[in-house]
């Protein structure tokens, strides 16, 4: 396993910046982004002319645009000494932020501005063409949500499993979106758990309420070197304590378990990393395209045992002054996914908590958190990219 390239934690996040999430924006991903970029210029005070790194995830409207993070670059007002476009999904945004620190420390530049934007009521331009696309097609794999519905679906058969832990999750989850203006107007509205449990099935045994809104939106935070953001006066800072990251997992396997994936690698690799243990994660932010997709992450990673994942979410609480604080500000669930920009409304919200500017839904005395990515699903099989990071305040 690789070593931790993060261990002196002198890579720091200085500043953050997000936008409102926006079911139909009317703007192009670049237009976002140049929103999200002024949000982070404003909080931490630097211009364009101070950024030298850039790194950027890939919308859905670009693919295949050879020249994309030129164009951005450009339209920014961006003279960059080092550029990074990253395709690997929702594990963009913290793979972008890991690239960032990798640059730093190799002295390609001195503050990357970290930049992520997605306009999902856009035309889209990605297909996933890669595992047993002879099982796909002719049954009309309609994608994630079928994935994660046969995923579900074999768990609870093969385990116990309470569909009221993943209403609690979502119960969790909304009433973070409910104290946070970024969130999606259309999910800032009260839940019960009867609205959950009675909501439209979508993918037996998906519910409506198990899947994330895609939206129009963007954020960022900018990255430099402990040294560099004390020279230019930074107030607050969080530190990079450990990144792990693992695509294609378990490659050779003809039938892979499903629930298994690259995170019962790169979760617990993280951690040691860092030195901790489950047990020691002030708050976890994972990457919550589905509820189920949370339950799994927690068991792989550790902070319960295989199968257990219902009853530890029955007997955790995930609040704010919690045992274990869950995505706080509603997660791409409750606020909104931007596309393949929503990992970082994840990101972002942990990076706001260690600040200690979440408002009322801080939680108490954080000094790390865990956060997550997921990149595609292929048919029935393990995620192809997971990656985990720890941030400490």
């Amino acid at each position: 396993m690789a070593g931790n390239f993060l261990r002196d934690k002198d890579i720091v996040i200085i500043a953050y910046g997000e936008i409102k999430n926006d079911l139909r924006s009317g703007k192009t991903a670049p237009e976002l982004a140049s929103e999200a970029m002024e949000e982070v210029f404003r909080w931490s005070g630097l211009t364009n002319r101070d950024i030298d790194g850039l790194a950027i995830n890939l919308p859905a409207a670009e693919v295949g645009n050879s020249f994309y993070s030129n164009i951005l670059a450009d339209n920014l007002g961006i003279e960059a000494r080092w550029l990074q476009l990253t395709d690997i999904g929702g594990c963009a945004v913290l793979g972008n932020v890991a690239r960032a620190a990798a640059a730093l420390k190799c002295g390609m530049c001195e503050i990357a501005l970290c930049l992520n934007s997605d306009a999902s009521s856009r035309r889209q331009q990605t297909s996933v063409l890669n595992y047993r696309t002879e099982f796909q097609d002719p049954a009309g794999y309609q994608g994630p949500l079928i994935a994660f519905g046969l995923m579900t679906d074999a768990y609870r058969q093969k385990y116990s499993f309470k569909q009221e832990a993943l209403g609690k999750l979502a119960l969790a989850q909304r009433a973070g979106a409910l104290a946070n203006d970024n969130a999606v107007a259309n999910l800032r509205k009260p839940m019960t758990m009867d609205d959950y449990l009675n909501s439209r099935m979508v993918s037996d045994p998906i519910r409506l309420l198990d899947c994330v809104m895609r939206c129009d939106g963007a954020n960022a935070v900018i990255v430099t070197t402990l040294d560099r953001a004390k020279a230019l006066g930074a107030k607050k800072m969080v530190r990079l304590a450990a990144y792990s990251e693992i695509t294609n997992y378990d490659p050779t396997n003809a039938l892979p378990d499903p629930f298994e994936s690259g995170f019962s690698v790169v979760g617990p690799d993280a951690l040691k990393k860092a030195g901790m243990s489950p047990g020691d994660v002030d708050m976890f932010h994972p990457y919550d395209d589905f509820l189920i997709a949370m339950l799994f992450q927690l068991e792989q990673i550790g902070f319960c045992k295989r199968g257990e994942g219902s009853e530890f979410l029955l007997d955790t609480d995930l609040s704010p002054k919690g045992k274990l604080p869950i995505n706080t500000s509603g997660g791409q669930i409750s606020a909104g996914q931007p596309g393949l920009a929503g990992g970082g409304v994840n990101m972002v919200e942990a990076v706001r908590q260690l600040f200690g500017e979440a408002g009322e839904r801080q939680v108490p005395n954080a000094k790390n958190a865990l956060v997550t990515g997921i990149g595609v699903v292929p048919y029935f099989r393990n995620w192809g990219s997971s990656v985990a990071m720890v941030m400490e305040a």
